[in-house]
Parts: C-alpha cells; sequence; structure tokens
C-alpha cells in the first residue's frame, strides 16, 4: 500500500498541496480528477520523490527510495525515455535494469499500438510517443502505474480500445493511478475517483458506492465542485447586456 500523510508542497511561497492524506492499496483503478493547477501531477512527482515535501510517503511502510523506486512506474506527456533510442533499445535497457520486465506484455502492446521497432522514438508523433511512455510503464514490472494525462494526441478509437486492452491484462496486484480530464471516457474503467482541488482532496468514492446510489460519476464531480449549470447562460446573459 501507498500511503500519504500530511503531504505538502510549495512553489515560491504558493502551496500546491496542503495537507494531502490518502491510502492507496493494491489492486485498485484509481481515477485523479481535478481542474488545471489542482495540484495532480505535483501529487505523483512527490508519491516518485521527484520532488521534495513534508509530510509522508510510504511503500508497504518504507520510505520511497532507490531500493524500492521500481515498484513504481510512471507515464507522462512530458516523456521520459531516450530519443535516440529505438523501441528495441528501450526494451534491453528496461530487461537489465527491472528484472521483472514484461517482455510478453511489451511485444503485446507493441502490436497492439502498431509501433516499429527499430525507429527512434523521436521520430514517433505525439500520440506514438504516449502510447510508448505507456507501453513501457506497464512493462517495467511494477505494483503501481502512475499515469499522467497519457492520452494526449491520442483518437478516442484508440483510447477506447486500450481501455478494455488494459482491464485484461492488469494483475490482481497492479494498481493504476490516472490523472485525466477525460471523466466521462474512463467512468467504466475505473474503480475509485480522487477528487483534488487547490492542492487538497475534496472527493474519494468508489464507482459501485455511486452505483448503488443511482449517481453517475460526472453527477458527483459536478456536486462535489459546486458546478453552476447556469453559468454558461449567465455569462452569455451578461456579454449580451453589455454590447447593448
Amino acid at each position: 500500500m501507498i500511503k500519504i500523510q500530511g503531504l505538502r508542497k510549495s512553489y515560491g511561497g504558493k502551496q500546491a498541496l496542503k495537507g494531502v492524506s490518502l491510502e492507496l492499496p493494491r489492486g485498485e483503478i484509481v481515477g485523479l480528477f481535478g481542474e488545471n493547477g489542482a495540484g495532480k501531477s505535483t501529487l505523483m512527482k512527490c508519491i516518485l520523490d521527484f520532488l521534495p515535501y513534508t509530510g509522508s510517503i510510504t511503500l508497504d511502510g518504507e520510505k520511497i527510495t532507490r531500493k524500492n523506486i521500481a515498484q513504481i512506474s510512471f507515464a507522462t506527456s512530458e516523456h521520459s525515455f531516450f530519443g535516440n533510442l529505438s523501441a528495441a533499445g528501450h526494451r534491453d535497457f528496461y530487461k537489465e535494469h527491472f528484472p521483472d520486465f514484461s517482455d510478453k506484455r511489451f511485444l503485446s502492446l507493441m502490436d497492439f499500438f502498431e509501433l516499429p521497432m527499430n525507429k527512434p522514438i523521436k521520430s514517433f508523433s505525439t500520440g506514438q510517443k504516449n502510447q510508448f511512455e505507456v507501453i513501457l510503464a506497464l512493462c517495467q514490472g511494477a505494483d503501481y502505474i502512475l499515469m499522467d494525462e497519457p492520452f494526449a494526441g491520442n483518437d478516442i478509437f484508440n483510447r477506447e480500445d486500450f481501455y478494455k486492452v488494459l482491464l485484461g491484462i492488469l494483475t490482481e496486484r497492479e494498481t493504476v493511478i490516472l490523472s485525466t480530464h477525460l471523466i466521462e471516457e474512463v467512468a467504466d474503467f475505473i474503480g475509485r475517483a480522487v477528487l483534488i482541488s487547490h492542492g487538497e482532496i475534496v472527493g474519494d468514492v468508489y464507482t459501485s458506492r455511486l452505483e448503488d446510489e443511482g449517481k453517475t460519476l460526472m453527477s458527483y464531480i459536478k456536486e462535489t465542485y459546486h458546478y453552476r449549470a447556469d453559468r454558461v447562460s449567465r455569462a452569455l446573459g451578461e456579454l449580451n447586456n453589455g454590447e447593448v
């Protein structure tokens, strides 16, 4: 389990995370939702120990260090691969550095996305680069797979098919934490939704509970964020009145 307690992170005196506490057991698919700047990416980077922070983050009761960091993988649209290296080269590198690297899963996902093995990754399109980033994260052999807006540049058909493939390949030990704005697309894919706003957790619910209550994920999110359904009509009304 990843256990986060009292996590705080500031940038130039501005608090990005304000005492976040969260538990992430194995075997879950968690959607992490929030507006731009809510703290989603910062939270993931703190889990990975990419950023200094105050508070506590542990993995199975131990601080995350070089000794256990391989249990966590990360897919980000910012990209973390070697541009001049081919997919085959990355495969060799990962097999050398990650003993639990899944070669079978790697080859299957490369085939699924129809990605070339021997071209440098820098020659890939944006969508292909993001696909490859996700493949590496899924094949590393990690128990926790963090994905930060991983599907940018991919068409809806690729995304929908990928959700289905992902559900079919994940083991009971693997947890996916997915940060995305594509809420309606992933509503049937995730099992738990964590909502963050202005650096604080404002909602945490299992989708099975929402179903029991007759609610949709989108309605829960709108309710939690106090979404105003009349905001567009009010804005247009004010603009039109101003023109008159």
